[in-house]
């Protein structure tokens, strides 16, 4: 049984700095590509960065290239999402997914089997 549960998120003024986790149990392989999306208000969820958790890269949305890093820590079993220089456009529900290994697009939603139950997200002026 794969579980993903988010924790970090909150309230930060427009230029500061959070940072979101996700915690991960249950299968290795079922979860070897992990993503984090977020969902504004009105909008479509969008992915922001994710990670092959077996070492085989990176990748990040434009909006957030170069303030954002998505990291984990194996011992731990956890997924971040460091989020520096943020902007009030970044306020959103933040998801992490996870999956088994894929071919193609990894905002494509349809790739993850297993979803978080979301964190809250708020950037102030």
């Amino acid at each position: 049984q794969v579980q993903l549960v988010e924790s970090g998120g909150g309230s930060v003024q427009a230029g500061g700095s959070l940072r979101v986790s996700c915690a991960v149990s249950g299968s290795t392989s079922r979860t070897v590509a992990m993503a984090w999306f977020r969902q504004a208000p009105g909008k479509e969820r969008e992915g922001v960065a994710f990670i092959y958790r077996n070492g085989g890269g990176r990748y990040y949305a434009d909006s957030v290239r170069g303030r954002f890093t998505i990291s984990q820590d194996i011992p731990k079993n956890t997924v971040y999402l460091q989020m520096n220089s943020t902007k009030i456009e970044d306020t959103a529900v933040y998801y992490c997914a996870a999956g088994p290994a894929f071919v193609g697009n990894w905002v494509d939603t349809r790739k993850y089997n297993y979803w978080g139950q979301g964190t809250q997200v708020t950037v102030s002026s």
